[in-house]
């Protein structure tokens, strides 16, 4: 049920974290010209209302379908939001909620049903017309069934909440919040419940006490002031550098290892934030729009005009009653804390493992997935065509002739890495951009994709986890080797003693051959020159494959790849230099016979087999070494 909870809370943040952005744009267009804002202003108050309804739900819609399916979920998930929006008067966020994943789902199952289906040349137009037909389709949906029931719940929601605060109770919520943010980690009933609601208290009165109940840092910060002064050892020596984390930087977070440490403790937060919402539903404070992140700073920035004392008010009563009743406890306990001074540091691994667990990693060390764990590992690069199959097919050789068949490797462009991928390997310059798209794995950097230990270092975790290989008379079938589809490589695409050039001049050729026989358009020429010099494409064994970086992958008409043989060679660097280049153009997965090919001659080919291959004058021994492997 927890983890239910923690999958949930995660998905709500996903689809309203990346958004705040024009949530806090929004408050700020509402604070100030609307009739009760600062400076009021007829015609920019125009704007208040369209970006609620709109923008917002629009956004989140997009967002939530994108978290499912990349940007084509992204944007039939907004196409059936806007079906929702059209059938109800009010701003549609648990509609956005439902249709933006809805969306993503849809187009997913289309995608993987289609994906082997689709004639070569016609992905395009498949592709646009799919996500065209399925979101209009949905948007009715949204239109004639959803909004209406998302409506009535709505209403109900609303209705319930105003029966809360007429009588008196809503402070009590806290009692459920608090041990919430720390037992589930996780925004779910922020992002989920109370951002909706006070989206539309705030566009009906200028304000909403709901986007408070959660960010409020008092109940956290009363908690580290009492460890500060009363705590001992490490507890008493972190507390006031996390006071400052938590009540100006708004990570909450900080100040959850203090309380597991002591559970007791989550009485104070609960007490805290019972105080706070009562101060500020008495002083009838609020604020105009989310506190994101929770810090003292975001809420004075979000605060409604005349709110500032009764806001400030709140956290001060929060904190003060949570310093109150945590002081008590800590002291109380105080001289069996001396004794275990390492009670901190073993919350601190609680919340870590309590963390990791939502999110299926280990937290031994850094990041790592446990070798009976591993299942499924990607590469990663810009375009996901060239260098990160090879890398891949080149993992995956070595595992499935050792015997390790279970384990799926693939390669994916940096943006569309699957969110079930346990270990992401990708180039070292790409590294951020590989840990944001896919925080939930473990990475591993390297310099080339083909000359690396990832395989040492994965053998390695292997059998440490206990997993062994089949013995070799198991019966282990060799990997069938991967036919070329025709028409990828021509015969009269192999180009054989050509003169040296400069690696620009040689990548420029390639893409001009490409261009000539139809598989691109001229503007994927730039692309491979730019992906050049950005990351080098050469792979060793005197052997370079440029290819498009990803931003001109839509001038791939179809697949296709050009063989073109230097004798004398051509420098890629002052160590490097390549003697074969091959130009690809990558579209659906045609061209991933021939990584194979390549992984099988960049690992096994002898020195005299290389050599043939960079002098011979005959087409058809370098046609057949790429397309038969």
């Amino acid at each position: 049920m927890q983890e239910a909870m923690q999958k949930f809370g995660r998905f709500l943040s996903a689809m309203v974290m990346p958004n705040i952005g024009a949530f806090i744009a929004w408050g700020f267009i509402t604070a100030l010209f609307i009739p009760a804002g600062w400076i009021p202003n007829e015609g920019l108050a125009e704007l208040v209302g369209p970006m609620a309804k709109w923008l917002l739900p629009l956004l989140i819609g997009f967002t939530g379908g994108e978290v499912v399916n990349g940007h084509r979920g992204g944007v039939v998930g907004a196409i059936a939001t806007a079906g929702i929006i059209v059938g109800t008067d009010i701003p549609m966020f648990m509609g956005a909620m439902i249709m933006g994943p809805i969306g993503g789902v849809a187009i997913k199952k289309f995608d993987e049903a289609a994906q082997d289906s689709i004639p070569g040349g016609f992905e395009m137009l498949v592709n646009n017309f799919s996500a065209g037909i399925i979101g209009g389709i949905l948007a009715c949906a949204a239109y004639s069934f959803v909004g209406p029931i998302v409506s009535s719940i709505t209403d109900g929601l609303a209705s319930a909440v105003g029966a809360i605060v007429s009588a008196g109770l809503l402070p009590l919520v806290s009692i459920l919040v608090e041990p919430a943010k720390i037992l589930f980690l996780n925004n779910a009933i922020n992002h989920g419940v109370f951002t909706p609601l006070g989206m539309q208290q705030a566009q009906e009165v200028g304000k909403s006490v709901f986007f408070m109940i959660e960010s409020n840092p008092g109940p956290g910060l009363g908690v580290l002031l009492a460890y500060s002064l009363f705590g001992v050892g490490n507890a008493r020596g972190s507390a006031p550098g996390a006071v400052i984390i938590h009540f100006f930087g708004g990570i909450h977070e900080i100040y959850f290892p203090y309380v597991l440490m002591k559970p007791a403790l989550i009485l104070a937060v609960m007490a805290g934030g019972v105080t706070g919402v009562f101060t500020l539903t008495l002083l009838n404070g609020g604020l105009v729009a989310p506190a994101a992140p929770g810090s003292f700073i975001a809420i004075m920035a979000m605060t409604a005009p005349g709110a500032y004392f009764a806001n400030v008010a709140a956290v001060v009563a929060a904190a003060a009653v949570s310093f109150a009743i945590s002081s008590v406890f800590i002291k109380a306990t105080a001289a069996a804390d001396a004794e275990k001074e390492d009670a901190l540091e073993a919350a601190q691994a609680n919340m870590k493992s309590m963390k990791a667990a939502s999110k299926g990693q280990s937290v031994e060390g850094e990041k790592q997935v446990a070798g009976a764990d591993i299942k499924f590992i990607v590469y990663a690069c810009d375009a996901g065509m060239g260098s990160s199959a090879l890398g891949a097919a080149a993992l995956r050789k070595k595992l499935h002739k050792d015997g390790y068949k279970n384990i799926t490797v693939k390669n994916f462009a940096i943006g569309n890495i699957p969110k079930d991928a346990q270990i992401v390997v990708s180039h070292e310059k790409l590294a951020e951009r590989a840990r944001a798209d896919s925080p939930q794995a473990e990475h591993i950097w390297v310099k080339d994709f083909t000359n690396n230990n990832v395989y040492d270092v994965i053998s390695e975790r292997l059998k440490g986890g206990g997993v062994s290989a089949p013995a070799a008379d198991a019966g282990v079938a060799e990997e069938e080797t991967q036919s070329l589809k025709e028409g990828v490589l021509l015969k009269e695409n192999v180009k054989v003693g050509l003169k040296s050039v400069s690696k620009e001049e040689a990548i420029k050729a390639a893409g001009e051959l490409l261009f000539k026989s139809g598989y691109v358009e001229k503007e994927y020429i730039e692309g491979m020159l730019a992906r050049e010099r950005d990351i080098s494409t050469y792979i060793g064994q005197g052997i370079a494959i440029p290819h498009g970086e990803n931003a001109v992958k839509k001038h791939v008409i179809k697949t296709g790849l050009v063989v073109m043989q230097y004798p004398q060679g051509v420098k890629f660097s002052d160590e490097n230099t390549a003697h074969l280049i091959v130009g690809i153009a990558g579209k659906g997965d045609d061209h991933l016979a021939i990584i194979a090919n390549l992984a099988t001659i960049t690992m096994e080919y002898s020195e005299a087999d290389l050599q043939k291959a960079y002098t011979t004058k005959d087409p058809q021994v370098l046609f057949d070494m790429f397309t038969k492997g």
